[in-house]
């Protein structure tokens, strides 16, 4: 029963969006409405002040360190939240993808002014791929931006997903009164000087003339107006259709001004999902079942230099984790024993002694542990979806140290392990090419291996495409194709056959001319 309770009260969700579209505001926000910090603002710590003064460098020793802004948890009405904070900047998106497979659902913060952008097209792809339930929440409502239909039109044409409205502005910009909740049926009126949130005023009926005094005839008729077509043109709103990812529920606010997000928490803790099931590649594994597991997704390392500590994020699948107990690792099947774990509450790391589907917990490791990791209470079976995705960028790695080789390849092998970037070892003559989304991992990975391990290297740009992963049913036939494309055939670090190709239009002619071999642009397949 009491595994039951902890289940209905838990909510795991991720943030998304394109850079700049008020990621980190929103989450400040919703940090504050649950008491886990105590001003907007905490939440960023002394990262954002160093900004100006730091080169890419010294932002990446500083996100390393501030884990606790990647997962918070913080409770609100009852209910836990486990809020997963995704890097916004695309050179680091492999990690956003990571991480979008241990939420539940997901709140897709939208800029008016700027609307659809290309980083949010992307995160959205992937949440298609497990149909994960999304929210929209379209945000700096104080400035002027773009018309409301039009965002609307956007999202559905460029997301592929349905949209329905669940509150409404009243104008935009210097003439931003509010919005109405359409959900429950209820005005909220919008100072820019406020910081504390008013409550809703309640408005079962749209014609009542509260709402002329409140907002002026004409903004009142407007509003009239647009409900009725919003009501007309909109289906009902549906949660099971939400939560099948068929329709994304949108909200309207100002989360630098603390306006809307209110509104989008309520109603969020309503109707988000609780921990949903998880497949293994045996079977379903359900959040109700006694025996605990949970999977590794994502790794952080050697977040203090002095001491090589890396730290694992754990998302519980089923059963209760408890600290100091111990559990199977399926991928080296021997048992480990974790007796440090920590939950992450805002800014604070603390320990934590036992944890419940959908919580996530940072536990220490030693290298034992990798991402895609399983750990269970005994049962065999590893939890699928958390893909590599073709980088954009490829290049050689060259060594400048022969003394250093030992580290180099140590660094190279713990960082891919991390999920910093990809590493593909060509067949031919083993050369060793790192695969990212953004360029600046580059720089990133250079002065890790020089600071961490020792070893220097410089990077030489490769002219290719994609990395497509390959199989075939027919074994003879997928061996006539690496002996005839010997040169372009690589291994990733799991050992996975990856074709790359140099070009669009060259692939299109391998994959027309070697129609039985399949190609794969993820690695999970």
């Amino acid at each position: 029963m009491k595994l039951e309770q902890e289940i209905a009260k838990r909510r795991t969700f991720g943030i998304i969006s394109h850079p700049d579209a008020g990621k980190t505001t929103l989450t400040e926000k919703l940090l504050l409405f649950g008491g886990a910090i105590q001003k907007a603002g905490a939440v960023k710590s002394n990262k954002i002040k160093d900004h100006a003064k730091s080169d890419f460098m010294e932002i990446e020793k500083q996100r390393g360190i501030s884990v606790a802004t990647s997962v918070m948890g913080f409770d609100y009405e009852g209910i836990k939240i486990n809020l997963l904070d995704t890097p916004g900047h695309q050179d680091f998106a492999e990690d956003t993808y990571r991480t979008l497979t241990a939420v539940d659902s997901v709140v897709m913060v939208i800029d008016c002014v700027k609307g659809v952008e290309i980083q949010t097209e992307k995160l959205m792809e992937v949440c298609r791929m497990r149909n994960t339930p999304v929210i929209c929440f379209i945000n700096k409502l104080d400035r002027e931006g773009r018309d409301p239909y039009e965002l609307l039109d956007e999202i559905e044409e460029k997301l592929n997903i349905k949209v329905r409205p669940l509150s409404w502005p009243i104008s935009m910009g210097k003439t931003f009164k509010g919005v109405y909740s359409l959900y429950n049926k209820s005005l909220h009126l919008f100072e820019a000087s406020r910081r504390q949130v008013e409550e809703g005023i309640e408005i079962e009926d749209i014609n009542d003339t509260v709402l002329d005094d409140r907002i002026g005839e004409m903004d009142a008729a407007q509003l009239r107006e647009d409900v009725e077509l919003i009501e007309g043109v909109y289906p009902e709103f549906s949660i099971d259709h939400y939560l099948e990812g068929k329709v994304a529920p949108v909200f309207f606010g100002s989360a630098v001004n603390n306006f809307g997000v209110k509104e989008l928490l309520d109603t969020f803790i309503k109707i988000a999902p609780t921990p949903k099931a998880r497949e293994t590649e045996e079977r379903t594994i359900q959040p109700g079942e006694d025996k605990f597991s949970g999977f590794i997704f994502k790794i952080h390392a050697n977040m203090d230099p002095k001491h090589r500590n890396r730290i694992a994020f754990l998302r519980v699948c089923s059963g209760k984790f408890e600290r100091g107990r111990n559990y199977h690792h399926i991928r080296q099947d021997k048992n480990i024993r974790f007796s440090n774990a920590t939950a992450f509450m805002a800014q604070d790391r603390e320990t934590v002694d036992e944890a419940w589907p959908g919580d996530i917990v940072g536990i220490f490791d030693t290298g034992n542990l990798k991402i895609g990791d399983t750990l269970s209470e005994g049962e065999k079976g590893t939890f699928k979806g958390i893909p590599s995705f073709s980088p954009e960028i490829f290049k050689e790695v060259v060594n400048l140290d022969a003394m250093k080789s030992k580290q180099l390849e140590k660094g190279l092998y713990q960082l891919m392990e991390e999920g910093v970037a990809q590493l593909f070892t060509f067949e031919m003559g083993a050369k060793k090419v790192v695969g990212t989304v953004g360029a600046l991992q580059f720089e990133v990975i250079q002065h890790r291996l020089k600071h961490e391990y020792g070893a220097t290297c410089k990077f030489v740009s490769l002219n290719l495409y994609k990395a497509c992963w390959i199989a075939c049913q027919d074994k003879k036939k997928l061996d006539e194709f690496i002996k005839s494309k010997y040169r372009h055939i690589a291994r990733d670090k799991d050992g996975k056959l990856v074709f790359m190709a140099e070009s669009r239009a060259w692939l299109q002619m391998v994959q027309d001319n070697y129609p039985d071999i399949e190609y794969h642009f993820t690695s999970e397949f």
